[in-house]
C-alpha cells in the first residue's frame, strides 16, 4: 500500500473520529448552552398547550407567555371550554399580579414569583431546575435532548418530578411532563411556539392594560340577565361532610356559603355576580400563586381563592393544612348538590 493511500486512511479516520467526538453533545453541553442562551437572550414570546389531570376530567388551557428581560412576565391561560375567560399572571416594577378581568378580580403579591417554585411553562425554571438537581438524569434522541428533573413545588409534594424535551437544534423547549410519586404524568405542557426574538409594546406588562379586557366581558355577562349558577360540591373533602348550605341574593348576582363538619372543618363559598365590574384596585395578600388545574390560585396560610366559570370561590380553614386546602380546591368540579 502506497505512501498516499496510508495519509488518506488516516485523514478519513481522523475525520470520522472528529466527527464522532462532536456529532453528540454530553449533557454538561447541554447545560451550558441552555445557560448561555438565558444570559444572552432579550427575552421571549411562547404559546402552548396545557392538559392537567387534577380532578375528574382533564382540563386543557392555551398558554401565551411574554418574558422581557430581566424581571417582567405575562403569562395568560384560557380554558379551551371558556375562551371568553382568561387568567393572566403579571410581573412588573410593581409586583407580582393574578388577574381575572372578566370578574374584576386581581390580587397583588410581594413574591418571588416565578423563582420560588417550579413553573412548567417558563424557559428559566426549566433550565434552574436542571441545574439545581445534581441527580438529573439525561438522554439524547434525534431530535430532542431529554432530562428528567426533580421539582420544586413549595406547597404540594404531590409532584416531585418532571420531563423536560428540548428542540435539539435551538435548545428551546418542546414538551414537558409534571409528574406524581408514581411517575404519572399530571400535567402535559407542549409547546406550540418559541419566539427567542420578539418585539414588546410600552403598555404590555402594565396593570390597567391587561385588566381592561374586563369590560367587554362584562357586557356579555349582563346579556344573559341570570343569576342563577351551578353550585359545585368538592369530590375531595379530608373526611368531612356538608353540613349546611346558606344562600343570599345579592342586589346584582347570588353567593352560596357551605360548612363541612367532620375530621377537619372548612368552609367553602361560592359567588357570581351578573352586573358589569367596575375596575377597582387589586387585593393585596400574603401568599402563594398555585395552578389548581381549573384555574389559577391564591394560596394564604388557612385559605385559597380563585375563579372559574364566571365564579368566584372561597375555600378557608383553621384544620387543613395548605396541601389539603389544595387538594380539595382542586376537586370543586363538575359535582352539582342536589
Amino acid at each position: 500500500m502506497g505512501k498516499n493511500m496510508y495519509i488518506l486512511i488516516a485523514t478519513v479516520f481522523g475525520a470520522v473520529l472528529l466527527l464522532s467526538a462532536c456529532g453528540e453533545k454530553s449533557q454538561e453541553d447541554v447545560v451550558g448552552k441552555l445557560e448561555e442562551n438565558l444570559e444572552s437572550m432579550s427575552g421571549y414570546k411562547a404559546t402552548a398547550e396545557m392538559a392537567m389531570n387534577t380532578g375528574e376530567e382533564e382540563q386543557t388551557f392555551m398558554i401565551d407567555i411574554w418574558h422581557k428581560k430581566k424581571d417582567f412576565y405575562r403569562v395568560q391561560l384560557t380554558n379551551d371550554q371558556d375562551e371568553q375567560e382568561s387568567q393572566i399572571i403579571l410581573k412588573n416594577e410593581e409586583g407580582v399580579f393574578v388577574l381575572t378581568p372578566a370578574l374584576d378580580k386581581s390580587f397583588k403579591f410581594q413574591s418571588e414569583w416565578p423563582e420560588n417554585s417550579s413553573q412548567p411553562y417558563l424557559f428559566q425554571s426549566l433550565v434552574n431546575d436542571i441545574v439545581a438537581d445534581g441527580e438529573a438524569s439525561f438522554n439524547a434522541t434525534d431530535s430532542h435532548y431529554v432530562f428528567q428533573t426533580k421539582t420544586n413545588y413549595q406547597s404540594n409534594n404531590n409532584l416531585p418530578y418532571q420531563e423536560i424535551r428540548f428542540n435539539k437544534k435551538d435548545f428551546t423547549p418542546e414538551a414537558v411532563k409534571v409528574l406524581d410519586k408514581d411517575k404519572n404524568a399530571v400535567i402535559d405542557v407542549a409547546f406550540t411556539s418559541f419566539d427567542l426574538d420578539p418585539s414588546f409594546e410600552e403598555n404590555d406588562f402594565a396593570l390597567e392594560d391587561n385588566m381592561t379586557s374586563a369590560t367587554a366581558y362584562a357586557e356579555d355577562v349582563e346579556e344573559e340577565q341570570s343569576d342563577s349558577f351551578s353550585v359545585l360540591f368538592p369530590l375531595e373533602t379530608a373526611g368531612s361532610e356538608l353540613s349546611e348550605k346558606k344562600e343570599k341574593e345579592l342586589d346584582d348576582g347570588k353567593r352560596v356559603i357551605m360548612t363541612f363538619e367532620g375530621e377537619k372543618h372548612f368552609t367553602l363559598i361560592e359567588e357570581k355576580r351578573t352586573a358589569a365590574p367596575a375596575l377597582s384596585e387589586p387585593k393585596e395578600v400574603e401568599g402563594d400563586i398555585v395552578n389548581l388545574g381549573h384555574s389559577i390560585g391564591v394560596l394564604g396560610d388557612n385559605a385559597i381563592e380563585w375563579s372559574a366559570d364566571g365564579i368566584y370561590f372561597y375555600l378557608a380553614s383553621e384544620e387543613l393544612t395548605k396541601e389539603e386546602l389544595i387538594d380539595v380546591a382542586q376537586s370543586v368540579q363538575g359535582k352539582e348538590i342536589k
